[in-house]
């Protein structure tokens, strides 16, 4: 007997990508296409570590390019919106939350090496990092506001959590942003001019967010719409 019917669960959809789509859309090569290419890191990576080209502490290589990964993907989910609004583009915003999601992705497997490899599942050793050493902290506050994020990131939840509360619980990432690239700079000790710039574009783009916040609060209302007379 055939089997019809299959529900995939919300979390594996990735917007289309593993499920058909319901109506046309522009560029439909564009999802499918930033998902595959969103693993091109990780392979890259397994395929140098296996080669042993990870340098004198593989450890530590494969954690910063995990978490540099995840910083990459968490700025071009943050720029989605302002390039709408600045540069009103509208492809962006169908990727944002398939780059939000790659950017989580990224940051737990960052976490899971640090666990993992790095403590070996010593928990006691892992607490006390985060309790000690700052830039930890932050990084690992950042990691657990990408968590719910990430869980709500179906339109079920828009539609459980009402898109008001949905919305709120997402600008959080904003702030994971701000924690990411300190985390970064904390992290580097020597040379900070990557960790800057990056620091510098998420400034930017929460600038950029909260100048549009403020026209939409502050500025001129629109004129309301002369009602017509009725005879």
């Amino acid at each position: 007997m055939a089997v019809t019917n299959i529900r995939i669960p919300g979390w594996m959809r990735l917007e289309g990508i593993l499920t058909p789509q319901r109506r046309k859309e522009p560029w439909p090569w564009l999802k499918p296409g930033v998902f595959f290419g969103s693993l091109v890191p990780l392979v890259g990576l397994a395929v140098r570590a296996s080669q042993g080209e990870l340098g004198a502490n593989p450890i530590a290589q494969a954690e910063n390019e995990l978490g540099l990964t995840a910083l990459v993907f968490l700025v071009a989910s943050l720029a989605c919106t302002p390039a709408k609004r600045l540069l009103g583009w509208t492809w962006p915003m169908r990727l944002r939350r398939q780059l939000g999601l790659s950017a989580f992705f990224y940051a737990l497997l960052h976490f899971l090496t640090y666990l993992v490899l790095d403590q070996f599942f010593d928990w006691e050793a892992m607490l006390a990092d985060i309790a000690e050493r700052p830039f930890i902290t932050v990084g690992f506050a950042a990691l657990v506001i990408m968590v719910p994020i990430a869980i709500t990131s179906t339109n079920g939840w828009i539609r459980r959590l009402g898109f008001v509360r949905w919305q709120r619980l997402h600008q959080l990432v904003y702030l994971a942003g701000i924690l990411a690239a300190i985390h970064f700079f904390w992290r580097v000790k020597i040379d900070v001019n990557q960790p800057l710039t990056y620091a510098a574009i998420v400034g930017v783009l929460l600038a950029v967010r909260a100048a549009f916040w403020a026209r939409k609060r502050y500025g001129p209302k629109p004129a309301p719409r002369a009602q017509a007379v009725r005879r």
